[in-house]
């Protein structure tokens, strides 16, 4: 059962914690250089910039009363190479941060890719794969402007402050105070919708969760949709997790918000109280105020609240990237429940002797698929497997692949334990064909190839006549070297099952395993494609499940599954024979064909 749906919001499993700002500071390290020559130069360009009011007030209450006209052109080209410097920082910080910002994102990004190659089946079992995409996709980008601009911006921004504070003081003691009483205002508000805003964005990411789980099962079921004709029922489920989504949205951006309004008022009324109270003072003839230290006071207000301004974005910011860091370290740290012990092996070479001994497995606690399964297979014996729809057929063999661990009991191959060894070198030497034919975008010789990387063009070409796919290929208007879209939806049913045989063929497997491997074959193909599969199949153990009994008659053995259990085994003429349920189920088959 899957653990969430398209329509239900996840839950954490580990809240946010400071330790996730310092993996992300992990990604960051190895850049720290870098960053830190940006930093430094951005700092040189912001306490540049902060001369222009000082200048000004020199121009002012120095130059202009005195008719300094020489000194006002010098202090001007002063000014003049002050800012090509700046632009020219500025030019170099927006190319180098962009450059570490999109590195830092292609790592984090490769870590999670990485991590979803290693985890078992029961993890995509359990979630919808939108749910999982928008992870490596939209919540890692969402980190992009904070890894980029966001960090850099805020240390400069930190020093912008330092600097401004420090000329505001070195002009007028008490004007800069008066500056700075709105700094407690601001802070009272950031506390106050701090807990509010984060909660309102892992809100906002769950909606856009659902939403992209569903337009990923809508693409994926677009043909049993338009069967159906369902498109108005979608369009509808759609409109409703959009509006969800857009709802959330408001409410989010609208704490944000909170801030700047607050800012600019707090900046307005703080100048104001500036200027109303230097202009009183510059009446009464106070030491210290003139026109030129209210201009240049001016001017670093103005300063003063931009930095600001831009670390409450920061702040904004890192509470937006906090609720998408939560969700995607949570995939990296999902357990790899299937993997290599420490002290794993490798594979010796395969002989094929597989033996089951008191196997016990569920997919979910206290529903048992299998119960107590023995039974043991020669080399180069053909086993088949039967049984009612949801007995456990493709659970066995997807255990003998270890694609799952057992509850209890033990499988081993060749009198070895398949949990002792390396899951990749047991793996390399199995050929499994799923019931799912998949088809990657791309050539056909590639599609094929998949299997072993390796393989030349003629072991390619000679896999599929050998299951009689290259005809078909032949016909095509590039032959092997015709692309095919994602998932083969160029390809009929049968053909993608061909192509699927034929990538498992060339693996040159020690272990066969095929899961209705001819269900959407012709009738003439796969008695062509039995032909073809003795000589493959010969001295080669292999596990069959097929519906048609018709193509199991030859196995070596027929296992009959039946509510986790094995409840007849024996060849198709023994368990003919015996009369029992196998007898049964091909008595039933045989009828149906009759009728036709």
């Amino acid at each position: 059962m899957a653990r969430n749906k398209y329509d239900i919001d996840e839950t954490l499993q580990t809240e946010f914690n400071i330790s996730h700002l310092k993996r992300l500071a992990r990604y960051i390290r190895p850049y720290r250089k870098d960053m830190a020559l940006v930093i430094l130069l951005m700092t040189i360009s912001s306490a540049l910039g902060m001369l222009t009011p000082r200048i000004l007030m020199t121009i002012m209450d120095v130059y202009i009363p005195n008719g300094d006209v020489k000194g006002i052109v010098t202090i001007s080209l002063v000014m003049l190479v002050i800012y090509f410097i700046i632009s020219a920082i500025l030019r170099m910080k927006i190319s180098v941060t962009s450059r570490l910002g999109q590195n830092i994102i292609h790592k984090i990004r490769s870590d999670i890719f990485e991590h979803l190659q290693e985890l078992p089946f029961s993890y995509y079992d359990d979630k919808p794969h939108g749910k999982i995409q928008v992870r490596v996709v939209n919540y890692v980008n969402s980190l992009s402007d904070l890894l980029s601009n966001g960090i850099v911006n805020t240390i400069t921004e930190l020093f912008s402050l330092v600097f401004i504070v420090g000329f505001m003081l070195s002009i007028n003691v008490r004007l800069s105070i008066i500056c700075l009483m709105g700094l407690p205002l601001l802070m009272i508000l950031i506390f106050t919708i701090k807990t509010k805003q984060r909660v309102a964005w892992q809100k906002l990411s769950n909606k856009s969760s659902n939403l992209n789980a569903y337009i990923a099962e809508s693409i994926n079921g677009i043909r049993v949709t338009q069967s159906f004709t369902r498109e108005e029922e979608n369009i509808e489920i759609f409109n409703d997790l959009s509006k969800e989504y857009s709802s959330t949205w408001m409410k989010a951006v609208t704490l944000n918000f909170l801030l700047w309004p607050a800012i600019n008022n707090i900046s307005t009324w703080t100048t104001a109280a500036v200027y109303v109270v230097g202009i009183a003072w510059l009446d009464q003839g106070l030491a210290g105020i003139s026109v030129g230290v209210l201009a240049a006071m001016s001017g670093y207000i103005g300063r003063f609240w931009a930095p600001v301004n831009t670390l409450a974005g920061f702040y904004n910011s890192l509470l937006t990237a906090i609720s998408y860091m939560e969700r995607i370290f949570e995939t990296i740290d999902e357990p790899v429940l299937v993997k290599d012990k420490e002290d794993a092996y490798d594979m010796p070479p395969i002989v094929g002797q597989v033996e089951f001994k008191d196997v016990c497995f569920s997919y979910e606690d206290g529903v048992p698929i299998l119960n107590n399964v023995s039974f043991k297979v020669n080399p180069g014996d053909t086993i088949a497997i039967v049984g009612p729809t949801g007995a456990g057929k493709t659970t066995i063999i997807n255990l003998i692949s270890r694609f799952y661990n057992l509850d209890s009991g033990m499988i081993t191959i060749d009198d070895v334990d398949i949990n002792e060894v390396k899951i990749k070198s047991l793996r390399k030497q199995m050929g499994v064909m799923l019931q799912d034919s998949f088809i990657f975008s791309g050539t056909i010789m590639d599609n094929i190839r998949y299997g072993n990387m390796e393989a030349e063009d003629e072991k390619v070409v000679e896999a599929a006549k050998t299951v009689r796919a290259h005809d078909f290929i032949m016909e095509l208007e590039n032959g092997y070297e015709t692309e095919v879209n994602e998932r083969g939806t160029r390809l009929s049913v049968g053909q993608r099952q061909l192509i699927s045989f034929a990538r498992a063929l060339l693996a040159d497997p020690k272990i066969l395993i095929l899961d209705e491997a001819t269900s959407s074959i012709d009738t003439e193909t796969e008695i062509l494609l039995q032909e073809g599969l003795k000589r493959l199949l010969k001295d080669r153990t292999s596990f069959i499940i097929a519906h048609r009994l018709s193509t199991i008659k030859n196995s070596s053995c027929i296992l009959y599954i039946d509510d986790g259990r094995i409840v007849e085994m024996g060849t198709h003429d023994e368990l003919i024979d015996k009369k029992g349920l196998y007898y049964e189920l091909y008595l039933s088959q045989y009828q149906f064909l009759e009728k036709d």
